[in-house]
């Protein structure tokens, strides 16, 4: 017996090791296919809608922001994997290829000229066809130098370590009773580059979902569409549970990171729908990208008569691109691409509860104490959530009515109705390192004191 047992032991010592070092070789096998992809999208989506507004971005002004400092061990990857740029006949970005293996397909990032750049699936090979831009883009207005020497150094303070060791600011600008204060930007950047919103789009996804209940067409306490039928405990999630983060759904990482959708090519529809329940919703506050993508998924009809592009349009935001996956849905919860000039229009919308200066009303009168608002179950930290927009109603010194939207490698848009102030604040922050908005604003406002 104790013979038959060591012969066993024997036997099954090895399997655990051979099959640790097989998920090693498939994890780095898949690490490569994603970091090729985030090169090829990056380099498509800068380059492209850079272009688009009327700037340059080269490839070597994108590895040098967009793709250092990324998250690892894609950082260790990206810089070594072979890429090309593919123009069209009018020199228009086209498509960009990154080699990653020599058994399959580089990673493709195809580029529309109306959407943004969308990343193919792994091994895609067919290139579906894009549009091209037929209208030039307008002049950019003057750049708008800080006046007063208190809110320009405080402004300027936004460039050094002072808010982040570490952290790479690209742009702050200010508005103030519906006019532009100053802006300043990085060296390579300017008014008319954009730059990835990543988790902004979150707030950009709740004021899409705010046009469509304006126009009728939708309604934050309805059902949101998830499960298969009043069985389903899904089947109660609301489109307002979603806006807040508080579906009940499970997510795989904290943050709820999507990389297969974001850099490997997967659906919205693959990636986000089918989460099963494990919280009744709206008892549990679970930041997730699935549950913004889902928000979006329920007013998809809309967009057929009021495509996103449509509404930017209306708001002025002109060098704002909502980029969708390779099968049509809009990637909402991070890929959209904007200017801080933009995005300082999509915080003055919210000081001016959803009225254009046209005197149009684009968003539900009130909408802006909607998503303000903490009804939803609460995050532990520093801030509080409303529906779409992170809240500073826990910040010492900053108005407790002030609320933003705020993104991944240091992206922000405080809205402070009290002092009818929009702060923006872009930048390209290392992983790990964290820009701190609070005491920016903190100090913004104070150096604008009246």
């Amino acid at each position: 017996m104790i013979r038959h047992l060591i012969a066993a032991a024997a036997l099954l010592a090895p399997v655990p090791a051979l099959a640790q070092s097989q998920q090693d070789a498939l994890d780095a096998r898949y690490d490569r296919a994603l970091a090729a992809g985030y090169k090829a999208l990056f380099l498509c989506s800068a380059i492209a809608n850079a272009e688009r507004a009327g700037a340059t971005r080269t490839p070597e002004s994108v590895i040098e922001w967009e793709l250092a400092g990324i998250q690892a061990p894609l950082d260790t990857i990206v810089p070594d994997l072979p890429f090309e740029i593919a123009r069209g006949e009018h020199g228009q970005v086209e498509a960009v290829r990154v080699e990653w293996t020599d058994d399959m397909a580089p990673r493709i990032a195809d580029h529309d000229s109306q959407r943004g750049c969308h990343l193919l699936p792994i091994d895609g090979r067919l290139r579906p066809t894009g549009t091209v831009r037929t209208a030039e883009p307008g002049p950019s207005a003057p750049l708008v130098t800080p006046q007063g020497t208190a809110p320009a150094a405080a402004m300027r303070a936004g460039f050094a370590p002072r808010y982040g060791e570490g952290t790479r600011t690209t742009a702050v600008l200010v508005r103030r009773g519906g006019e532009t204060v100053g802006e300043i930007y990085a060296e390579g950047f300017g008014p008319d580059v954009p730059q990835r919103t990543w988790s902004v789009a979150k707030s950009i996804a709740a004021t899409l979902v705010g046009a469509a209940v304006h126009r009728g067409e939708a309604d934050t306490a309805r059902r949101a569409g998830l499960g298969h039928s009043p069985s389903d405990g899904r089947f109660r999630i609301t489109i307002d549970h979603l806006l807040r983060m508080a579906s009940g759904r499970y997510s795989d990482t904290a943050g709820n990171r999507t990389d297969p959708l974001y850099f490997g090519g997967a659906t919205v529809d693959e990636r986000a729908a089918t989460w099963p329940l494990i919280h009744p919703p709206g008892t549990v506050h679970r930041y997730a990208n699935n549950d913004t993508l889902m928000a979006i998924e329920a007013i998809e009809p809309t967009f057929e008569q009021h495509p996103p592009e449509a509404f930017f349009a209306r708001v002025g935001m002109a060098d704002t691109v909502a980029e969708l996956d390779w099968q049509g849905n809009y990637i909402l919860s991070s890929q959209v691409w904007s200017t801080a000039r933009d995005l300082s229009l999509l915080g003055q919308l919210y000081l001016d509860d959803g009225v254009l200066p046209s005197g149009e009303r684009v968003l539900p009168k009130g909408w802006s104490d909607y998503v303000a608002r903490p009804s939803g179950p609460q995050p532990d930290g520093p801030f509080g959530y409303g529906a779409g927009f992170w809240l500073f109603n826990q910040s010492d010194g900053v108005p407790g009515d002030a609320y933003a939207a705020m993104g991944n490698r240091g992206q922000f848009v405080v809205i402070v109705p009290s002092r009818d102030i929009v702060i923006v604040r872009r930048g390209e922050d290392p992983a790990g390192s964290r820009f701190d908005i609070a005491a920016f604003t903190r100090d913004v406002l104070a150096a604008m004191a009246d």
